[in-house]
C-alpha cells in the first residue's frame, strides 16, 4: 500500500500540536492564507471587470512573480544571518500596506482610474510579491525550529491543513464581501485580518541562528543553496516536479472568466470555484494525519501530480458548475499530497545552516511557479481559448511525470521511513 498506518505507539497524528508555538505559528498563517485569498479573489475579479483581457489576469501572476524570484536568493541568505522571526514580521507589516492600497483604490476607484489606470493594483501586488519573497525563506526555516526533527512529516501536513483550510475560506469571504459589499470592505477586512496576524505572531519567541561554519564571501553563500538543490536528485526532482505540474496544470487565474462566461456564477460562484481546490486539499490533508505516504513518497508523488493534471482536464471541458467544483477539489486532493511529501523532503535533506538558502530556491522555482504559471494561462487563453488553453495545460503536466518518471530513479525509489531514521541516526 502507497499509505502506511504505522502502529499507534509510533505514530502521533497530533504530534506537532503539541508544541504551543508551532500551534501559534500555523494560527498565524491560517489568518494570514485567509486575508491573502480574499485579496486574490477580489483583485482577478476586480481586475477582469474593468479590463475585460485575460491577460491582465495573467500579469497579476506575473508582478507578483518577478520580485519573489528577484529577491529569492538573497532573501534565502539574509534567513540564514538574520531573525527569522523579524524577517516575517516585517514581511506581514508590507501585506499589511498593500491591503492598505487595495482599500485605497477601490474606496475612490474613479478617481485612480481616471489618473493612473489599473496601475495602483500592480502596484500593490508587486509589494505584495516582495514581501512573500523574503517571507517564505524565512517562514520555512523557523517552522523547521519550532518541532524536532521527527515530528517533521507531521508538521509539514498540519502546515498544509491549516493553509489549505484558509484557502478554502479566504476566497469564499471574499466572493462573499466582493458580492454583498463591495471591493474596499473586502480589503479592509484583509487588512484587519494582517495587522490581527501580525500582533499574534509577536508571541513566537526568537530562535537562535544556526551556526555559521565557515565564512564565505556573499556571492559563494547565494550560490551555496542552488548547488545544494542541483546536487541532489531527490529534491532537484521534486522540485522540478512541483515546478513544472503548477506552471502548466494551474487554471486558477482563469477562473473568473469560467465564473462570468462559462459556467455564469458570477462573484459568489468565483469564491466557491477558488475554495474547491483547498476543501479537495483539506480533507486529504485529514487523512495524511493518519495515514502518511512513508514507505513510497517517491512514487506517491508521481500519481498524485499525474491525478492533478488529468483533473485539470476534465475540470476545463466541464460545463457544470457542480461538476466543475468536483474536479478542483479532486486537483486539490492530489495536489496537496505532492506539497506535504517536497515539503518534507527538503526538511529532511537540507542541513539546519542552509535552511533559507534551500527554500529560497524552493521559492524560485516552485513557490513562484503559480505566478508565472497564471501568466502563461493568461497568454494561452488569448492565443488558443479559455478551455483549451487549461486542456493544453493538463496535458503538459502529464508529460512532465512520465519525464520524470524515466529520469528520476531517486525519487521513483524514495522512501521516507527509512529517511527519517538515517537522519535521526
Amino acid at each position: 500500500m502507497f499509505f502506511s498506518k504505522r502502529s499507534s505507539r509510533t505514530h502521533d497524528p497530533y504530534e506537532a500540536l503539541r508544541f504551543p508555538e508551532f500551534r501559534y505559528f500555523i494560527g498565524v498563517k491560517f489568518i494570514v492564507t485567509i486575508a491573502v485569498q480574499i485579496e486574490a479573489v477580489v483583485v482577478g475579479w476586480q481586475l477582469y471587470d474593468i479590463t475585460k483581457d485575460p491577460l491582465s489576469l495573467g500579469l497579476i501572476g506575473l508582478a507578483e512573480a518577478f520580485p519573489a524570484i528577484g529577491v529569492a536568493l538573497l532573501a534565502g541568505n539574509i534567513a540564514d544571518l538574520v531573525s527569522r522571526k523579524r524577517i516575517v514580521m516585517i514581511a506581514y507589516s508590507v501585506l499589511f500596506i498593500t491591503a492598505i492600497i487595495l482599500f485605497a483604490f477601490s474606496y475612490r476607484q474613479a478617481y485612480f482610474l481616471e489618473q493612473f489606470g489599473v496601475w495602483p493594483i500592480f502596484f500593490a501586488i508587486f509589494l505584495s510579491g516582495l514581501a512573500r519573497g523574503f517571507n517564505s525563506p524565512a517562514n520555512f526555516a523557523l517552522m523547521s525550529q519550532l518541532v524536532p526533527k521527527q515530528a517533521y512529516l507531521n508538521s509539514s501536513t498540519w502546515n498544509s491543513s491549516l493553509w489549505q483550510i484558509g484557502a478554502i475560506t479566504g476566497p469564499t469571504v471574499g466572493g462573499f464581501l466582493y458580492a454583498y459589499f463591495n471591493a474596499a470592505t473586502s480589503y479592509a477586512v484583509s487588512a484587519g485580518l494582517l495587522l490581527l496576524a501580525f500582533i499574534l505572531f509577536a508571541f513566537i519567541k526568537n530562535k537562535p541562528l544556526p551556526p555559521i561554519l565557515k565564512k564565505e564571501a556573499l556571492k559563494e553563500r547565494l550560490l551555496t543553496g542552488l548547488r545544494f538543490v542541483f546536487r541532489n536528485q531527490v529534491i532537484l526532482s521534486a522540485i522540478s516536479l512541483d515546478l513544472f505540474a503548477v506552471l502548466f496544470g494551474g487554471a486558477v487565474a482563469l477562473l473568473p472568466i469560467f465564473a462570468a462566461e462559462i459556467l455564469k456564477v458570477g462573484p459568489e460562484g468565483l469564491g466557491a470555484l477558488r475554495a474547491a481546490p483547498a476543501v479537495g486539499s483539506a480533507i486529504m490533508a485529514i487523512v495524511l494525519t493518519q495515514r502518511a505516504p512513508m514507505q513510497h513518497g517517491g512514487k506517491v508523488m508521481l500519481w498524485s501530480v499525474l491525478g492533478f493534471g488529468a483533473s485539470m482536464i476534465a475540470f476545463a471541458l466541464s460545463t457544470n458548475f457542480y461538476l466543475s467544483l468536483f474536479f478542483l477539489a479532486i486537483s486539490g486532493a492530489f495536489d496537496n499530497i505532492s506539497v506535504v511529501v517536497r515539503s518534507t523532503i527538503l526538511q529532511m535533506l537540507t542541513p539546519d545552516h542552509m535552511r533559507g538558502r534551500v527554500s529560497s530556491v524552493n521559492q524560485m522555482f516552485v513557490g513562484s511557479s503559480n505566478e508565472i504559471g497564471a501568466f502563461e494561462s493568461g497568454v494561452t487563453a488569448r492565443l488558443m481559448g479559455t478551455v483549451s488553453s487549461v486542456v493544453f495545460g493538463g496535458c503538459m503536466t502529464i508529460l512532465v511525470v512520465l519525464f520524470t518518471h524515466l529520469k528520476a530513479p531517486a525519487l521513483k525509489t524514495l522512501n521516507l521511513l527509512h529517511l527519517g531514521k538515517e537522519q535521526e541516526a
